[in-house]
């Protein structure tokens, strides 16, 4: 499953020009190199990882496999145009933050080219946490945007609380 995510001949990968399929650039190195391989470098050395995405960002792919492959690939955070309704929902479900662009804005405009390194500024306490709430994004180049956490109602910020939807619903089966 993790091996075809982002499989799609659909998919446009920026960092490689427009070129399609499932491949990237590991960044460190520059090396070309299948998603699931950069993937679980990234995650050996403990570098956590984001999608930059454009609008209607899992449109075609609602299945909530969808969302479990960038879960398996170690995808933190995906910040889109636009998210198709419940692929967004689905990764809330698989412990990934769903964030947007504000309107007129996006990686282009902002002059994002994935190479950069992202903090995302999101309370480190869940309570502090508001669903529809805006977060600031920084680059290690010192760029800094505003985006919208697409946490839309108190049950998915519960459910990202737990890592998921599953680690939710297990705790509350042991609690019973």
């Amino acid at each position: 499953m993790a091996r075809g995510t982002f499989a799609n001949i659909r998919l446009v990968n920026k960092l490689l020009n427009g070129e399609v399929g499932p491949k990237t650039i590991h960044i460190p190195t520059g090396e070309k190199l299948y998603v699931f391989d950069a993937a679980t470098r990234y995650k050996a050395s403990g570098q956590d990882t984001i999608v930059l995405a454009g609008a209607e960002y899992g449109s075609g792919s609602s299945r909530d496999w969808a969302a479990k492959g960038p879960m398996l690939l170690g995808v933190k955070a995906v910040i889109a145009k636009s998210f198709e309704r419940i692929h967004r929902s689905n990764l809330v479900g698989m412990g990934i933050i769903p964030l947007c662009f504000k309107s007129s804005e996006d990686a282009d405009t902002l002059g994002l080219t994935g190479h950069e390194c992202y903090t995302i500024d999101l309370p480190s306490k869940i309570s502090e946490i508001r669903p529809g709430q805006d977060v600031t994004v920084t680059t290690d180049n010192g760029k800094s945007f505003t985006c919208t956490v697409r946490f839309d109602t108190e049950v998915e910020l519960a459910y990202f609380n737990h890592g998921g939807i599953l680690p939710y619903v297990i705790r509350n089966l042991i609690k019973q």
